[in-house]
């Protein structure tokens, strides 16, 4: 993986290793895009539905993590769940390929509560076995998953997990993003970015030397639903994600796996909650 990646404290100014073919450019230039037009509202969390998607998300990925835990965050943007991951006393490092996000991230919740990065994942600046959890929301559709899974394979501990949301290409919206590229700008999103199909992308996992793969659908509720219904609205979501069939339509994938090892990569999650609680559990 090139040179030898740096451990603890040294990950101080590490660069963005080279790109491939200028996707790395183009998600430094995305990066510019959300920080000018507000990234929560490009990626509508700001809404009353918004928030309260992004608060089950955050417990989703947060979940068994103890404190003192040696946590990565990829793609962190303005630092919303780096800040969460600091307040259950986690370490955390945060990173991410946009320098005007990282700058807000800091605003929000200051150096000395996480230690952000600029960086890139198909080259993590960490030696192997750094860390009792790789997480992010909405990242991996971003990356090459064949340089970027070995990566967050190898920055694990033995015992260690990776906790990750993504789109679901099933959902009839996200279909529709990825498919008609004029709509997928119009919502905001980056040239390289893409959708998973839940069973391909478990095959994609195994094959990368990831063990007790889960993949699960979540997240019928939409952001834009009014404030007036949304208690209503959350409950019915949550009720068509135990409907077999109908589920895999959700709109998000809760993702989480295992590196083989002799469990010593455990110590930073809550005993009895090493596989993350999903939806559907």
């Amino acid at each position: 993986m090139g040179s030898e990646p740096l451990s603890g404290r040294e990950k101080a100014g590490a660069a963005v290793p080279p790109g491939d073919g200028g996707r790395v450019r183009r998600e430094i230039a995305h990066g510019r895009y959300l920080s000018a037009r507000g990234p929560e509202n490009v990626w509508n969390w700001g809404s009353p539905a918004g928030r309260l998607r992004w608060r089950r998300r955050e417990a989703l990925l947060t979940a068994g993590i103890r404190p003192e835990a040696e946590v990565l965050e990829i793609g962190c943007g303005t630092g919303s769940l780096a800040a969460t991951l600091a307040g259950l006393g986690a370490s955390v490092t945060a990173m991410d390929v946009s320098e005007p996000l990282l700058a807000e991230a800091g605003k929000k919740i200051g150096q000395g509560r996480a230690f952000f990065l600029r960086g890139d994942a198909h080259g993590l600046p960490f030696r192997s076995g750094s860390f009792h959890r790789v997480l992010g929301s909405s990242i991996l559709h971003h990356l090459d998953l064949d340089r970027a899974l070995p990566e967050i394979l190898r920055v694990l501990k033995p015992g260690g997990r990776i906790a990750f949301a993504e789109p679901n290409l099933v959902n009839p919206q996200v279909l529709a993003m990825k498919k008609l590229p004029f709509f997928g700008r119009w919502m905001g999103e980056s040239p390289d970015e893409t959708a998973f199909i839940r069973w391909k992308l478990g095959r994609l996992l195994r094959s990368r030397g990831f063990s007790r793969v889960r993949i699960v659908p979540f997240d019928f509720l939409h952001p834009l639903l009014p404030a007036g219904v949304l208690d209503f609205s959350a409950a019915f979501c949550l009720m068509l994600e135990r409907i077999p069939l109908l589920r895999e339509a959700a709109g998000s994938l809760f993702i989480s796996a295992e590196k083989a090892g002799d469990g010593s990569g455990t110590e930073g999650m809550t005993p009895g909650r090493g596989r993350t609680r999903a939806p559907g559990d």
